[in-house]
């Protein structure tokens, strides 16, 4: 578990909207962000910052496994929540 808060690592998603980021299985991708709402670019559904908060709850994971049945776009939340640009090494 981490300290930093949410609205922190949320700021840091926003931010890098654009960006490639890569699953855990390699698949690359990047996202958008609209307000509260996350938009994969290999999906055509959107991700709330209610599962991003959730999952980020319980970082550090060992995978988007471990969260598949509590978010939605398990395999995105995990690899953005995971990567350093996002998790600044703190996790």
């Amino acid at each position: 578990m981490t300290s930093t808060p949410f609205s922190e690592v949320w700021f840091r998603i926003r931010g890098h909207s654009g960006e490639t980021f890569v699953t855990k299985t390699g698949l690359e991708f990047a996202y958008e962000v609209k307000d509260d709402a996350f938009f994969p670019s290999r999906t055509d559904y959107r991700i709330s910052k209610t599962d991003f908060e959730k999952a980020y709850r319980l970082v550090p994971l060992e995978g988007p496994g471990v969260i598949a049945s509590l978010v939605r776009g398990s395999a995105y939340v995990w690899a953005v929540l995971h990567d350093r640009r996002i998790s600044a090494g703190r996790w």
